[in-house]
């Protein structure tokens, strides 16, 4: 059934709306891995085999205000903390910590830059990491949202962190343009590394494969770059001729992504050889989820066409029409790929077929990756066109989506 659920009052907690300065430093010693990244781990299949969804659904609140721009790019993805918090950043600069009932814990109105925030947090050393598009890598306390500290590395960021002992890993755009992949140190904000190489706007999310040893980004200039890891030693790149925009997904030593080539890529991690190249017949924005235990591949494209594909060879498996183009990321449950468009909605459809089972209208563009909790979906919008275009429609919000009993 379609979603449909009103705007609730929210009870907010502590000090909301402010830019509130802790000094200090996340807690010590650095832990190995994150609490909660973009799309699960520093691998970025957007799997999640032990999540379910309802066979109906229905939207249990939302909270209005999180996006109020009009920039095109995908929207910041919520993610889920320790304590079962969620935690958000907005295009209206402000990143939120919210809990299951729809209470504020804490807000902080943390940049004033036109684009606010579009990547996604990661959450390591209690603390909530992310990039503004202000150029700047952020670090909040995630009990308290209090700013530890902000590392200017570049003109913008539109791309998520990724985080592997000690280091957090972000993609950083230049007005020139160019751009560089750089890691910080993640109780001081120091920067440990950067490589400048990267030539046009990179706002595409980094994986990195410790299993194969590889650290990978794409970028505007139609490139994907590839590094040895831990040691960063720079080894190849892979050439598309169209931009690559989304994260980048790997798994068993090949790199999975989309361009605005029109195609759908498998490349070897260890040599930047291509494995197989699926048109997809429009531009791809979206990254891709790749499900290793059927070794399929999902993917949207900006044509209303979501793709099913052998991880293989590439070969089209299914392909359903969700009526909007896709430009963020679905997610992959036991039995359902869910996925956001500009319909604008979020779908929910038979991973096995492809078969529509439920939808849930948004004001605003779908742009966002759907997070999956044991208890609830919840999912990001773009501010609606009305807001946008100055006649007071609503601004984009948080949702959340629960069974229709």
């Amino acid at each position: 059934m379609q979603g449909v659920g009103a705007t609730v009052a929210v009870a907010s907690a502590g000090c909301v709306g402010q830019l509130r300065a802790l000094g200090g430093s996340p807690s010590e010693p650095a832990s190995e891995t994150a609490a909660a990244q973009f799309r699960g781990d520093t691998t970025r299949k957007g799997v999640y085999p032990e999540r379910t969804v309802p066979s109906s659904v229905t939207v249990d609140w939302r909270i209005d205000d999180l996006n109020t721009g009009s920039h095109t790019a995908a929207k910041s993805s919520p993610v889920q903390a320790p304590d079962g918090d969620i935690v958000v950043a907005g295009d209206s600069g402000e990143v939120w910590k919210v809990s299951p009932d729809g209470s504020v814990r804490w807000r902080n109105d943390a940049t004033d830059t036109s684009r606010g925030f579009h990547g996604t947090p990661m959450i390591a050393n209690d603390t909530v990491y992310v990039g503004a598009y202000d150029g700047a890598l952020y670090a909040f306390d995630l009990q308290s949202g209090g700013q530890y500290w902000r590392s200017q590395v570049g003109d913008a960021i539109g791309s998520s962190p990724g985080y592997h002992d000690g280091l957090v890993y972000i993609a950083v755009e230049y007005y020139d343009p160019s751009g560089g992949l750089f890691a910080l140190d993640a109780i001081t904000g120091e920067v440990v590394w950067q490589d400048q190489r990267i030539s046009n706007h990179p706002h595409s999310t980094c994986a990195i494969d410790r299993e194969a040893g590889r650290l990978v980004v794409g970028d505007n200039d139609g490139k994907l770059y590839g590094w040895s890891y831990p040691d960063h030693e720079f080894l190849w790149t892979y050439e598309t001729g169209g931009s690559i925009k989304g994260p980048i997904a790997t798994h068993d030593g090949r790199a999975f992504f989309g361009s605005w080539s029109e195609h759908v890529y498998s490349v070897a991690l260890a040599d930047g050889g291509e494995e197989w190249a699926f048109n997809a017949g429009a531009n791809v924005m979206a990254g891709p989820s790749v499900e290793p235990s059927t070794g399929t591949v999902y993917v949207g494209n900006q044509d209303e066409s979501l793709f099913a594909l052998d991880a293989g060879n590439g070969t089209r498996l299914w392909e359903t029409d969700v009526g909007g183009w896709i430009i963020g990321c679905p997610t992959v449950t036991s039995d359902h790929v869910l996925v956001g468009s500009y319909a604008p909605k979020l779908a929910a459809v038979e991973k096995a077929t492809g078969e529509p089972v439920w939808s849930v209208e948004g004001e605003g563009e779908v742009t966002g990756t759907p997070l999956v909790t044991d208890e609830a979906v919840y999912f990001t919008e773009r501010a609606s066109d009305a807001h946008i275009q100055g006649s007071g429609g609503p601004t984009g919000a948080l949702y959340r989506v629960v069974a229709d009993e």
